[in-house]
This record gives structure tokens, C-alpha cells and sequence, in this order.
């Protein structure tokens, strides 16, 4: 029997090109979106007798606080409406990097969030999954508890398909933790390591391993919100020779439309995927933004 896909209302594009895309057949659910006048969140899962005994996914985007309080409100539903499995599929875990406390004081929320996830009701064969990409930190997967399966996937994939097509491609990180997350994943291509250093009251930053003249350097992480590293990195790659830079994030964030100092900044591409679908629709017709469909890498999940 097909397994049921329910998106949030964000991702419903994304959701169109998972179904579309997908080698097997997925049926499509629906839900009523809506609020009371009090501005509370008013929600109708149709046709709810048909998903018990079947395969659930629900595609998830938690941009706002409101947004993960109506989302949740539906994942902890679907289980009890006797649903054979559940995926929760959340591309972009917002509060990843707020992961640790460095004093007393600081809430570290990616753990708080990722209690209100661990407490998804089971299913009729045991826990949900909850799939997540390029979370900002491996070791937030212990922040779950042992009610639900965190699986931990990556967008790298999709960056590894365009560089097929470029020559002289090295690889750079702008952090020693860009490279000990991704190095691994560039095996066979030239990398260079930048590094932040501080000069009097700002950061600089340095190329401190690797050598990046005449290569079409790519710069590589997890995410990112205002830029201001990945226009240093620029600077620092090009004053040493790089024929050309761009850059890679699977979760283009981008607070108060921050994108905006990318056009015409000098950088070839600027890759991102639609895990941030609010984003992704702003930067898609905009140079140097390519944004990379996450659908080819979703639809096979649904079935694993």
C-alpha cells in the first residue's frame, strides 16, 4: 500500500516534486491549515480513517515558533490515529546552533527542541524517525531520547553532482569543524583549510593549510545566516589566487534577508537547497543563487 505524504504549508512545493520524482507511487495527504480569531492554530487532518495501517511522512518546517507549535501538534496526532509507521522529515533543524551552554544561564535549545520531538507517540511498529539534514552538530543526535530514531542525512550529494561538471575544483572550509564534518566526503579533490583569527577588535581570516591559485574553489558548510564568514573566506581565497569562488550551504537561513549582500558580491555560485523554503523561493531567480532541490534525496527515504 502507498505511504501517505502531509507537508506543512511551506513545503507543499516541495512535497509536489518529492511525489514527482519518486520512483514508486506516494499518495498525497491533505490538511486544513487555519486559525481561530485568536490567532490559535485551527487544524483538520482529512480522511484520517484511511492512514491507519499505512506509512506515514510528514514534511516538516519549523520557521517560526508558531510554525513548530501547529506542526507539532499534527505529528503527535498521526500516530494515534493507528498509522503503521511515521517519518518526520525535517530538513533544517532551527535551533542547532544553540547547542551548548558556555555559562550558567544560557538555554541550550536545540536540546529543548529536541525533547518536544522525543516525545512523539509510537506507532503500531514502534518508534517515529525523525530525518534531518546536515544538523549543525553530530553530537545534538544525544540530545533525543530513546523514543524516537534521529537519522542524521546529508545535502552533500547534491553539491557532489554540480562539481562534476567544473574542472580545477578545490574544496575549501571556513572552519577546522566545516572540515572535520565534510573533509571526508571530498576525498580526491584538493582542500584548503581557512581559519579566524582575531586582529586587535576583528576577525581575519587566513588560509591556513592548502593552496588555492588558479582553482575554482567552492567553499563548504552546513549553513548560513548572515554571510559575514563566507564573504571573508572570499576575500582571503582570492587575495591568494583562486580563479574563481563560490559557495555551498544545505540551510540557506538568512535572517532579515541577509542573501541580499551575495548579488553581484563576486562569488561564481552560491548553492542552497529549499530546507528553507522561505528562503529558497526569495533567492531563486536572484545571481549567484542556485537553489538545489532536496526531492531526489527525500523520495528514496520515504521507502527505507
Amino acid at each position: 500500500m502507498r505511504p501517505v505524504l502531509f507537508t506543512c504549508r511551506n513545503m507543499e512545493t516541495l512535497a509536489l516534486e518529492i511525489v514527482a520524482r519518486s520512483s514508486q507511487e506516494i499518495a498525497m495527504g491533505s490538511i486544513t491549515w487555519e486559525t481561530f480569531s485568536d490567532s490559535f492554530p485551527k487544524i483538520f487532518i482529512k480522511n484520517v480513517g484511511q492512514i491507519r495501517n499505512r506509512d506515514v511522512v510528514f514534511l516538516a518546517s519549523f520557521d517560526t515558533p508558531g510554525a513548530i507549535f501547529e506542526q507539532l501538534g499534527v505529528i503527535y496526532a498521526l500516530p494515534r490515529y493507528g498509522v503503521k509507521s511515521l517519518k518526520v522529515i525535517l530538513p533544517y533543524f532551527p535551533t542547532g546552533t544553540m547547542e551548548r551552554v558556555d555559562e550558567e544561564g544560557q538555554i541550550a535549545t536545540a536540546m529543548t527542541l529536541a525533547r518536544m520531538l522525543s516525545i512523539i507517540p509510537p506507532t503500531k511498529s514502534g518508534p517515529a524517525e525523525v530525518v534531518i539534514y546536515d544538523i549543525h552538530a553530530l553530537q545534538e543526535r544525544f540530545y533525543f531520547r530513546d523514543e524516537v530514531i534521529p537519522r542524521l542525512e546529508s545535502g552533500i550529494p547534491l553539491l557532489k553532482a554540480r562539481l562534476q561538471d567544473m574542472i580545477h575544483v578545490a574544496i575549501a572550509f571556513p572552519d577546522e569543524g566545516a572540515w572535520k564534518r565534510f573533509g571526508r566526503m571530498f576525498n580526491g579533490y584538493p582542500q584548503i583549510l581557512c581559519d579566524k583569527v582575531r586582529d586587535g577588535g576583528k576577525r581575519v581570516v587566513t588560509i591556513k593549510e592548502g593552496d588555492p591559485r588558479n582553482m575554482n574553489v567552492v567553499i563548504v558548510d552546513d549553513l548560513v545566516q548572515t554571510g559575514g564568514t563566507l564573504h571573508a573566506c572570499k576575500d582571503a581565497l582570492s587575495a591568494n589566487g583562486a580563479a574563481s569562488v563560490s559557495a555551498y550551504a544545505t540551510h540557506g537561513v538568512f535572517p532579515k534577508e541577509s542573501w541580499r549582500t551575495f548579488v553581484r558580491s563576486g562569488f561564481s555560485h552560491i548553492w542552497i537547497t529549499d530546507s528553507c523554503p522561505l528562503t529558497a523561493q526569495a533567492v531563486r531567480d536572484e545571481k549567484p543563487f542556485e537553489v538545489l532541490s532536496l526531492a531526489p534525496l527525500i523520495a528514496p527515504i520515504i521507502f527505507s
